[in-house]
């Protein structure tokens, strides 16, 4: 479902798409709700979920084949593993924290 969180409808319900995808809910080669059963599933409209495939689409996530729907690809990227994840935030917190020290040091100085 929707929320009223500020962040536009499509955008999360595309966001839960794919993540349905990279968590494999969703396989590769696999067909998507109908349009109609999305909307009515994230309580959103047609135009709405419409919106969302797009932005999946756009990804390469999925593949829309004329009169038979809109198909996980086979070639869908896996989700980043976590340890890339972590060893980019642990990366920038080491160039924050480099950062904040020089700031500490230069108010010490004056």
């Amino acid at each position: 479902m929707v929320k009223n969180t500020g962040r536009p409808g499509y955008l999360q319900i595309a966001d839960d798409l794919r993540d349905q995808i990279r968590r494999g809910t969703l396989a590769p080669g696999e067909a998507l709700p109908s349009t109609a059963q999305l909307a009515t599933a994230y309580d959103a409209s047609l135009s709405v979920v419409k919106l969302a495939v797009g932005v999946l689409r756009n990804e390469g996530l999925v593949i829309g084949q004329q009169g038979k729907g809109v198909f996980v690809r086979e070639d869908a990227a896996p989700a980043p593993p976590a340890s890339d994840e972590l060893a980019e935030i642990r990366a920038t917190l080491r160039d924050l924290s480099a950062r904040l020290e020089r700031v500490e040091s230069k108010l010490a100085d004056e």
